[in-house]
C-alpha cells in the first residue's frame, strides 16, 4: 500500500495538471473499487499484492488531490482549518476501521474479511456522488487560462460575491507574475531556481515532520507494546489512544484559524513526541516489562498522540500545501506527500529489526532513537520553517520572490497589490467582526482599497 501511495503522489504533479483535481479524485475513487473487488474475490496472493498495490494508489490520490483541492479552494483565513477537518476525518475512519476488524475477526469463515472489505465501499460512492455538485479548483482553471469557469467556481466557494472579481484579478495577476520568471511548468522546473528550489525543500521537508517524528513506530506498534506490558485489553487501548488523537484533532480545528501559528505548534509538538519517547524508553530501560510499565507507556502514549495529532500532523500536511508556488502546487505537493509516504515505509520496514525479541529485541528503548530525531526536528522548525499563518497564497508568493528569511515572515509587510488589498480586507473584516463597520461598509471598503492601490502601481 504504502508503494503505491509514494507512485501515485510522486506522478501527483502531471496527473493534477492534466486530469484537474475533482477528476483526479474521482479516478481514486474507481482505483479503490477495482482494488476492493480483487480482494473480496480473489485466493491468489498475487493477485492481493495487485489489488493491495491499486488500493494504495488511491490512497496517495486522495491524499495528495482531496488537500491540494481544500488547500486552493479555501480562504487564507480558514485554510488550517479545512486541512485540520480532513485530518479529523482520516483519524476517524482510522477508529472505525479498527472497531469493525476487532468484532469481525471473530466471525467464521471469509465473513471476517468480506464485511470489513465491504465496507469500503461507502466513502468512496458518498465521495463520487458529492463530487457533482462541487466545482473543480479556480485555481487550476485559471492556470489553464478558463477565467470564466474559474469565476463561476469562486462564486459557488464564496459567501460574498462582491470580493469575487478581486481575487479572481489577484490570483491571476500572481500567475502571470511567475510565468513572467518562468514559461514551464515542470517537474525539472521545481528545482531550476533558486526561490521555487527553496519552496520544494521547504515543503518536502515540513511533510516529511511526520516521519521524524517516530509516528509509525509509535502508533503502529501501539498494540504491540500494550500487548508486552500486559496492562488491560491492548485493543481497548489501542481504541482509546485513537479517540485520544482525534479529540486532539478536534481542538485543534478550534483553535487553528485565531491562533495556528505553524512555527509553535510544530516547534511545541515535536518536542512532545521526543520527550514522551524518552520517558517511555527510559522506564522500560530501567524496570523493565511489568504493570508499572505498562501503565506509563499507556499514559505517555496519550501525551505522544496529543502532541502529534494536535500538533505535528495537521500543520506539517498544511505547511507542504501553503510553500509550493502556483504553477507549480501540484508537482511540489505531490513530491513532498511521496517522500513522507517513503519516510513512513522507512520508519515501518526498519522497526520490527528494532523491536523484535528475535532481532535487536529493543523494545520500546527503540524511542532513544526518536527522541534525536524529534528533537532536530524542533530544531529545524524554529530556525527555518517560515510562518504563513493568516497569509494568502499570492502574499506567500511576494515573500518567497523577495527571499524573506524565514524568521522574519511573520513581521513582513507585503508591499504588493494583491498583499496590500488582502490585509485591507483583513482590518475591514476584523472591524466588522467588533461591530465597528456594517457589512455594506467592509465590503465598499475592500474594493475601494484594491481600486486605489490598482490606480496608484499603473
Amino acid at each position: 500500500m504504502i508503494l503505491g501511495a509514494f507512485i501515485s503522489s510522486i506522478f501527483g504533479g502531471p496527473i493534477a495538471k492534466y486530469l484537474g483535481r475533482k477528476m483526479s479524485l474521482w479516478s481514486a475513487c474507481a482505483l479503490c473499487y477495482v482494488a476492493n473487488i480483487i480482494m473480496m474475490t480473489t485466493t491468489s496472493i498475487g493477485a492481493l499484492y495487485f489489488a493491495r498495490l491499486l488500493i494504495g494508489l488511491a490512497n496517495g490520490m486522495f491524499l495528495t488531490f482531496g488537500q491540494l483541492y481544500l488547500q486552493e479552494c479555501a480562504p487564507a483565513k480558514y485554510r488550517g482549518l479545512v486541512i485540520s477537518l480532513f485530518q479529523t476525518w482520516t483519524s476517524i475512519g482510522s477508529l472505525v476501521g479498527t472497531v469493525v476488524d476487532n468484532f469481525t475477526v471473530k466471525l467464521a469463515g471469509k465473513q471476517a474479511y468480506i464485511v470489513p472489505l465491504g465496507i469500503i465501499y461507502i466513502i468512496p460512492g458518498i465521495l463520487s456522488v458529492g463530487m457533482l455538485f462541487i466545482p473543480e479548483s479556480p485555481r487550476w482553471y485559471l492556470l489553464h487560462d478558463q477565467p470564466e469557469k474559474a469565476r463561476k467556481a469562486l462564486m459557488w466557494l464564496r459567501p460574498f460575491p462582491e470580493r469575487v472579481d478581486a481575487e479572481i484579478q489577484g490570483i491571476q495577476d500572481a500567475i502571470e507574475a511567475e510565468r513572467a520568471l518562468s514559461k514551464s511548468a515542470d517537474v525539472l522546473d521545481m528545482f531550476r531556481n533558486p526561490v521555487d528550489r527553496r519552496r520544494t525543500y521547504l515543503a518536502c521537508a515540513a511533510i516529511s515532520l511526520q516521519a521524524a517524528s517516530g509516528a509509525m513506530y509509535m502508533i503502529s506498534y501501539g498494540t504491540y507494546f500494550f500487548e508486552m506490558a500486559a496492562v488491560g485489553s491492548p485493543f481497548e487501548n489501542a481504541c482509546i489512544l485513537t479517540g485520544v488523537g482525534v479529540a486532539a484533532i478536534m481542538i485543534n480545528s478550534a483553535v487553528i484559524t485565531r491562533w495556528g501559528r505553524r512555527r509553535f505548534f510544530l516547534t511545541t509538538g515535536m518536542v512532545l513526541c521526543g520527550v514522551s519517547q524518552l520517558i517511555v524508553a527510559i522506564v522500560y530501560d530501567k524496570l523493565g516489562p511489568g504493570t508499572s510499565t505498562g501503565k506509563v507507556i499507556v499514559g505517555v502514549s496519550v501525551v505522544y498522540l496529543i502532541g502529534y495529532n494536535g500538533m505535528v500532523a495537521s500543520y506539517a500536511w498544511l505547511c507542504g500545501g501553503e510553500f509550493p508556488s502556483q504553477r507549480l502546487r501540484s508537482y511540489t505537493f505531490g513530491l513532498a506527500t511521496s517522500i513522507g509516504f517513503l519516510g513512513a515505509w522507512l520508519a515501518t520496514f526498519t522497526a520490527p529489526y528494532f523491536i523484535n525479541s528475535t532481532a535487536l529485541n529493543w523494545g520500546p528503548k527503540y524511542g532513544y532513537i526518536w527522541t534525536p530525531s524529534c528533537l532536530i526536528a524542533a530544531l529545524w522548525t524554529y530556525f527555518f520553517l517560515p510562518e504563513t499563518h493568516g497569509r494568502t497564497f499570492e502574499e506567500i508568493d511576494e515573500m518567497f520572490e523577495a527571499r524573506v528569511p524565514a524568521r522574519k515572515f511573520s513581521k513582513y509587510q507585503c508591499v504588493g497589490s494583491v498583499a496590500a488589498a488582502a490585509a485591507a480586507a483583513r482590518e475591514s473584516e476584523k472591524e466588522a467582526h467588533h461591530g465597528k463597520v456594517s457589512h455594506d461598509e467592509v465590503v465598499y471598503s475592500n474594493e475601494k482599497a484594491a481600486a486605489e492601490i490598482a490606480v496608484a502601481i499603473s
